[in-house]
C-alpha cells in the first residue's frame, strides 16, 4: 500500500497548483491537503475529525511556513520531537528566502527546504520533482527498523 503525501498550505492557489503538479507526474500516492498547522497536527495525532483515519504515516509532508493558527515551524518542531513522527520526511515549501527561516528549518530537523517559484511552470516542476523523489524514489526505513533506531 502506497503512503499518502500530506500537503499543508493555507493558500488555495498554491494547494491547487501543487495537487495538479503531483497528479501530472502520475504518482499513485493519494494527496491529502490541509489548510494550516493546527489541522496538520490533528491529522498526524489522529485527533478531532481525523480520529478515525488509518494509523499509517504519510510518505512525506510538504509544509508551508507562514500559516494561520499554528505555523509551519511549530508543526516541524512537534513532528521532529515526537519519536513516533520524527522519521516522516518534512519538506518545507515556502515563499520565504529568509536565511533565518532556512536555518531554523534545518536546525529543527527539516529534510529539505524549497522556495516556491513565482512562475507557474517552475512551481509545477518543483512540486513534481519533490513529489516524485519523496513519494516514489525515497526508501524510508522499515517500521520495525525505525523503532529499533529510535530506542537506541
Amino acid at each position: 500500500m502506497l503512503k499518502n503525501i500530506l500537503l499543508v498550505d493555507d493558500s488555495p492557489r498554491d494547494t491547487e497548483m501543487a495537487v495538479h503538479a503531483l497528479e501530472s507526474c502520475n504518482l499513485a500516492n493519494e494527496v491529502t491537503t490541509l489548510r494550516d498547522g493546527s489541522e496538520a497536527l490533528d491529522y498526524l495525532y489522529r485527533r478531532g475529525e481525523f480520529a478515525l483515519r488509518p494509523p499509517a504515516h504519510p510518505a512525506v509532508i510538504l509544509l508551508d511556513l507562514k500559516m494561520p493558527r499554528v505555523d509551519g515551524l511549530e508543526v516541524l518542531r512537534q513532528i521532529k520531537e515526537d519519536p513516533d513522527l520524527r522519521s516522516i520526511p518534512v519538506v518545507i515549501m515556502t515563499s520565504s528566502r529568509e536565511e533565518q527561516d532556512i536555518i531554523r528549518c534545518y536546525n529543527l530537523g527539516g529534510n529539505a527546504y524549497v522556495v516556491k517559484p513565482v512562475n507557474f511552470q517552475e512551481f509545477v516542476e518543483a512540486v513534481r520533482r519533490v513529489g516524485a523523489f519523496w513519494g516514489v524514489l525515497n526508501d524510508p526505513p522499515p517500521f520495525m527498523l525505525q523503532r529499533t533506531l529510535l530506542s537506541t
